[in-house]
């Protein structure tokens, strides 16, 4: 079988995108696997896939898939690419696009210059809603790794994040501990953990460990958590420049009850085919 492909990315956060609709497609995880493999199959840091309406609110239903075979419910550099991709394949004509995902619904809005706005989620430090074990007031956890006590904000964007301040970002060990918290049981389907560095209070740094990928050049949902969890704060404004290793995101979010919004480039790489 021939399945038809484009390539897209968003700040180096790299993407493979297929389109459910027009061509019958199933995938496992090990098919997954392999077509995430950046020297035997297409290489990407995860599989998006567009699939029909599952209610007629939506326009299209979105699936996101990590480069290990594991499904997760929210990425945003992917969402940008999304909404071009279906946009290029003439799949819709509109500029605003609604699309259901497995952690709820989610608008897209497609702007002038190759940018794009997301609104993630509304975001949620409820332990059982992240999800994580961590009992008592939050969303400021400590964890011990290897003796020392590292402090994080926990929080859901649609997915689970860990967001640590730090010094310099340059020199944060993001391999290492973000591996650890990642993987840590106290969250039971992983988290990502965002390494923050707060510049003053519209531009940060930002280096993201994903759940599945390892660091990635730029996690779109991983600038929102980071951003939420300054704010919630009170050391970020409402809105904030994202300095992340692939570029640049802006983030909005006016406060509590509100989805946080995400803004930045998404761009065709290439399209392609391949047999499965």
């Amino acid at each position: 079988m021939l399945l038809n492909f484009a390539k897209m990315q968003a700040l180096g956060n790299d993407f493979m995108i297929v389109d459910g609709i027009s061509q019958p497609v199933a995938f496992s995880p090990t098919a997954i696997q392999r077509l995430a493999d950046r020297k035997r199959g297409v290489g990407f840091d995860q599989l998006l896939l567009v699939e029909p309406p599952y209610s007629p609110e939506v326009d299209f239903h979105y699936r996101i898939f990590n480069a290990d075979g594991s499904e997760v419910g929210q990425c945003g550099n992917g969402a940008r690419c999304f909404a071009r991709f279906v946009r290029h394949l003439g799949l819709t004509w509109k500029n605003r696009i609604r699309v259901s995902t497995i952690a709820g619904e989610m608008n897209m809005q497609i702007e002038e210059e190759g940018l794009v706005t997301v609104d993630i989620a509304v975001p949620t430090f409820e332990p059982e809603q992240i999800p994580m074990q961590f009992v008592g007031p939050g969303p400021q956890h400590k964890m011990l790794l290897d003796g020392v006590e590292t402090s994080f904000t926990a929080l859901s964007v649609g997915n689970p994040h860990a967001v640590l301040d730090v010094r310099d970002v340059a020199l944060a060990a993001v391999a290492e501990i973000g591996q650890a918290i990642c993987e840590s049981p106290v969250f039971p389907q992983q988290t990502n953990v965002g390494f923050l560095q707060i510049i003053d209070r519209a531009t940060v740094r930002l280096r993201v460990y994903e759940r599945g990928v390892g660091e990635t050049e730029a996690c779109g949902s991983g600038a929102c958590a980071a951003v939420v969890a300054g704010r919630q704060r009170g050391l970020l404004d409402e809105q904030v420049q994202v300095q992340l290793p692939g570029g640049t995101l802006t983030v909005r979010w006016p406060g509590e009850g509100q989805p946080v919004q995400l803004t930045g480039p998404a761009v065709l790489v290439y399209e392609g085919q391949i047999e499965l």
